[in-house]
């Protein structure tokens, strides 16, 4: 797949006016219109729309409490494990209401994965880590199975450092192995979208530039959605930033238009650091 160009946006309005960026050309993947959300009596998101495209890394950027891991964890129903939750308006993935009664959860996460901001390897082997997704979904060939664990640790640009040790606990990895084990856990479920939970916080530089380095490789597959504190891994790894702040999305659009060209004030305090 050719590499993507986000030279051309367009705005599109939904049906009470407010403003929608996507590029042109590209299937919608999520489609995101005037989603409220609550932890109790507590409101955490604002009336956000948003589209996020196919075969995109979409960076998810603010100061710490502005909702961007409440609306990464939207995307995948995540935020439903906690009590009281509430939520209005609507996401779409590929024109299909998430939200809706009769939805498959369990389907809805299989094609939405989601990695975490701390690695959480299974305290079981590389391998079985790896299937776990697989086994639980019924597949029991053990061929198709190791046949699936080399593409996803392939996948995952892991496969070189562990496959002579799949049987080795997956908890003695290193840090940023265990976070690459982790995708390739989430690639093994055939996922369409890929969550991450501001993946490389926790570990050191040269970890960071392979998580970097495998997000760029992994978009040509995959759609990629980042929660991240890092201003230069935003502009270094994504097609598309969105500026969270207290809960409201204040700008969307290019990357490398957000980071030379805000169109909002408030956008360019906080990425040259006046707050925040």
């Amino acid at each position: 797949m050719s590499t993507l160009s986000y030279s051309a946006i367009i705005s599109e309005r939904s049906q009470n006016g407010r403003e929608i960026t996507s590029p042109k050309g590209y299937r919608t993947m999520f489609a995101v219109r005037d989603f409220s959300f609550w932890y109790g009596d507590k409101q955490a998101l604002f009336s956000i729309s948003l589209e996020i495209p196919e075969c995109s890394v979409v960076a998810l950027i603010g100061p710490s409490g502005c909702g961007k891991s409440t609306f990464l964890r939207s995307l995948n129903r995540m935020n439903e494990l906690i009590e009281g939750t509430h939520h209005v308006g609507e996401i779409k993935l590929d024109s299909e209401d998430i939200y809706a009664r009769n939805l498959n959860l369990v389907d809805l996460r299989r094609r939405v994965g989601m990695v975490f901001q701390k690695s959480n390897p299974f305290p079981k082997s590389i391998f079985e880590n790896v299937v776990y997704g697989p086994r639980v979904a019924g597949i029991r060939d053990k061929r198709r199975l190791q046949e699936l664990c080399e593409r996803c640790l392939r996948g995952a640009a892991l496969w070189d450092e562990v496959k002579d040790r799949l049987d080795e606990s997956a908890l003695n990895l290193s840090g940023g192995q265990a976070q690459r084990l982790c995708i390739a856990r989430a690639l093994a479920t055939d996922p369409e979208v890929l969550l991450l939970d501001e993946p490389a916080s926790a570990l050191d530089p040269a970890s960071t530039a392979r998580i970097e380095d495998l997000i760029f490789e992994l978009k040509r597959e995959y759609t990629i959605v980042i929660v991240t504190h890092n201003m230069q891994q935003a502009a270094r790894v994504s097609d598309l930033t969105s500026f969270f702040f207290q809960g409201r999305l204040i700008e969307a659009g290019p990357t490398d238009q957000v980071f030379t060209r805000p169109r909002v004030k408030q956008t360019e305090d906080y990425i040259t650091g006046r707050f925040g």
